[in-house]
């Protein structure tokens, strides 16, 4: 996320119509690399919703798994950077006080899904800026998994987003409930959380 021109779109969009989505916002060998990485985990595990003690696995809502990233892998690194000097330049044009990013990868395989859900979780306001960044190769028509955002009332679409490899939507965490329609293959992401105090 180095170049100015994209960042500039993102703040632009983020100020005027609280989203946007984005293909090639990456350097592709960046995406393949960290498409390589995220296929060959076997230690990703099943979501959970819910904060703290309160964390449980429901599978009618959600049935994805996932793996946070921590940095010790070059890919995840970069990824992380990247998400830091975007983080700074949002701070600096939107003063949103935006002060972390946390991220985990997502992993839905043949019928996952996750219901239709805003991210800014019960009893917390911290999440401000929800990301999604698709690692699916040759994703097609059909596949399944796309994302869907709604207006603030949840009842119209106002974007279907197929998961394709390379592609990243950004939107103001608390204003867009969203869900993941059931996968038909192999469908590989990074969730990530730009947050407040």
């Amino acid at each position: 996320m180095n170049d100015k021109n994209i960042i500039d779109q993102i703040i632009d969009n983020i100020a005027e119509d609280g989203y946007i989505i984005l293909q090639n916002a990456l350097d592709g060998i960046l995406v393949q690399n960290l498409y390589k990485h995220v296929s060959s985990l076997t230690s990703l595990t099943k979501a959970k919703i819910g904060r703290g003690s309160e964390r449980q696995r429901v599978k009618k809502i959600r049935s994805d798994k996932t793996l946070w990233l921590e940095g010790k892998e070059e890919s995840e690194r970069t990824y992380l950077e990247s998400m830091e000097i975007l983080r700074q330049a949002i701070n600096r044009a939107l003063y949103m006080g935006l002060v972390e990013y946390e991220a985990h990868f997502a992993h839905y395989d043949e019928g996952a899904f996750y219901q239709k859900h805003v991210d800014v979780l019960k009893g917390s306001n911290k999440r401000l800026l929800t990301t999604v960044f698709y690692l699916t190769p040759d994703w097609k028509e059909g596949d399944g998994g796309e994302l869907l955002i709604y207006d603030e009332e949840g009842k119209t679409v106002l974007a279907k987003v197929a998961p394709k490899i390379g592609t990243i939507v950004i939107f103001l965490s608390d204003k867009f409930p969203h869900e993941v329609l059931p996968s038909k293959i192999d469908r590989y992401s990074i969730a990530g959380w730009f947050k407040g105090t």
